[in-house]
């Protein structure tokens, strides 16, 4: 619910559903709405192969994640939990259903695919993983492109270079802000904001403006603001920055935990609200379909004593 635009939308559309499941570890913004959730093992008890960040990786590398412990017999890994609900379902809608195999039956399966000629007790025999050299070139065999070329420049991308062209030299309304986001290294997008030892430390939860664009409103560094968008608003502290150009706010994401019902111990503590409480789902980059997430339109104004704004 933090992580969609215009979260608050959805937040007030999951409170209307008739019955909802899900799958965690907290009652969190977003599974404060289930009526039941199920939780799954640690995932130190499960097989893991990383297929996402070794496309980063600098030589042909492989390693396996074996199970630091066995998984006590009254709990339920991610993929039982989903072949479970899955088989019950299936059974109830009359409809077919193959259920997952475990996650050490997948990873051989893809190692076996995979052309390494590496097999999963291969890899499960060294721990620290295993160096198979240099990284191979294969760009030119992977290309799909019908000119065989990397196609730098296709009618797509130039037509929204063009539409970018006119939006930058569109005029915003009078007192305009546009807002962009921040990442904090100690929240990771609020994946963090539970763990006591990255969250303690000074509050990284505040807009940041300019100086000048504080001072044209009579806003005073360290008060508290009210910013507005086309889809919601969120009172805020608000911190003078040189950092940023003109006409631009920042705000970090993944904060917000303080609604009702969430039960996280830490991060209820960590202050901030959330930016898709500002977002908009009909903000959109075309090119790719998704949403555009950065300078997005508000309005900052200063808030009088009882939390009216000026």
């Amino acid at each position: 619910m933090l992580s969609t635009p215009n979260g608050a939308a959805l937040d007030r559309a999951l409170g209307t559903l008739d019955f909802m499941v899900s799958v965690d570890i907290y009652i969190n913004e977003t599974t404060r709405h289930a009526n039941l959730i199920l939780p799954p093992a640690s995932p130190l008890t499960q097989h893991h192969y990383d297929s996402i960040f070794n496309a980063f990786a600098v030589r042909r590398i492989a390693r396996v994640n074996m199970p630091l412990w066995n998984k006590p017999d009254d709990e339920r890994a991610d993929w039982e939990i989903f072949n479970g609900v899955g088989a019950a379902y299936a059974a109830a809608a009359d409809k077919p259903f193959a259920a997952l195999p475990e996650p050490a039956v997948l990873i051989a399966e893809g190692l076996r695919r995979g052309g390494s000629g590496l097999t999963f007790e291969e890899l499960a025999a060294n721990p620290h993983g295993m160096d198979l050299g240099p990284l191979r070139p294969n760009m030119l065999a992977r290309l799909q492109t019908p000119s065989g070329s990397i196609e730098c420049a296709p009618p797509l991308l130039l037509e929204e270079l063009a539409r970018l062209a006119r939006s930058i030299s569109d005029t915003l309304p009078a007192g305009t802000l546009q807002l962009i986001g921040r990442r904090e290294i100690r929240s990771n997008n609020s994946w963090m904001h539970n763990a006591p030892r990255l969250a303690k430390g000074k509050p990284r939860h505040h807009l940041l403006m300019h100086p000048d664009d504080l001072a044209d409103r009579g806003i005073a560094d360290g008060s508290v603001v009210r910013v507005r968008s086309r889809t919601g608003s969120i009172d805020i502290e608000v911190r003078a920055s040189v950092a940023l150009m003109r006409g631009v706010a920042s705000l970090p994401h993944g904060f917000g935990h303080s609604r009702p019902g969430v039960r996280l111990s830490r991060a209820r503590e960590v202050a901030g609200a959330s930016y898709n409480d500002l977002s908009d789902p009909l903000a959109l980059d075309i090119a790719s379909g998704n949403a555009a997430l950065s300078a997005l339109p508000i309005s900052v104004e200063p808030i009088a004593p009882g939390g009216v704004a000026i």
